[in-house]
């Protein structure tokens, strides 16, 4: 379900993070391990992308690749050090605030697509959305639902005008971003492998079934699903906390 979600209209771990929670899984387990288990998706999607690069683009955006980077190093390395019990506590806001985002995601699109930038932004700018950026990237690095649709302003902020270089750039951050975040958690042993595993199976025969019958599918439909799935499991939790 969530291979499908994401390759239709995203949102996939407000299916499976909660679903690993629901097998009894600690929750920081259950968030590296479903962040290992998604990231070959995102990768994929990066690679349809590829074509919307170009050398001078991705320089442009260079300062946003390295606080990305910076940023979800330590967002994981955060998660790692978070007691079970206090990233329990914090789940139904995690889930909250990535529902939003993703609830809002089609709206902030609207408005990038309408209002590009003119020319390069000036150097304090630069910083300016180097800093929140970098704070994005501890959010990836930490959790990151959601995350996507708020890159898009600061990269038409940046200047760029091409809507698919923009979308390529807002994959291609979130997936450096929890690349460096896989690699954290693989390296202090915080995945469960035979679950990951048996996800990205599952996930990747989602994403081509999701992929294959898209065009039948109302993308609309799909979000409203899983909108309607995050803020039920952010009341359960909550509830439940």
């Amino acid at each position: 379900m969530a291979g499908v979600a994401n390759s239709i209209a995203g949102g996939g771990s407000f299916i499976s993070f909660p679903a690993l929670l629901f097998t009894g899984m600690p929750g920081v387990t259950a968030n590296a391990t479903n962040t290992v288990a998604l990231w070959p998706g995102i990768v994929a999607s990066t690679s349809a992308y590829r074509k919307a690069f170009s050398r001078p683009l991705l320089m442009s955006v260079l300062p946003l690749i390295v606080v990305t980077l910076v940023g979800s190093v330590l967002g994981a390395w955060l998660l790692l050090h978070t007691p079970q019990i206090t990233f329990m506590k914090m789940v139904p806001w995690l889930l909250l605030v990535g529902t939003v985002l993703f609830s809002f995601g089609p709206q902030i699109s609207a408005r990038v697509n309408r209002r590009h930038g003119n020319g390069g932004p000036a150097p304090w700018l630069v910083a300016v959305i180097s800093s929140v950026q970098f704070v994005l990237g501890v959010y990836i690095g930490y959790y990151g639902a959601g995350v996507g649709f708020i890159i898009l302003p600061l990269l038409s902020m940046m200047g760029i005008e091409n809507i698919h270089a923009m979308n390529g750039l807002r994959v291609l951050l979130a997936t450096l971003g929890n690349a460096v975040a896989v690699i954290l958690f693989i390296v202090n042993r915080a995945v469960i492998w035979p679950q990951a595993l048996l996800m990205m199976v599952s996930a990747i025969v989602g994403g081509y079934v999701g992929a294959h019958y898209a065009q039948k599918f109302q993308p609309r439909t799909v979000r409203y699903v899983v909108i309607c799935i995050g803020f039920g499991m952010t009341g359960y939790f909550f509830v439940r906390s």
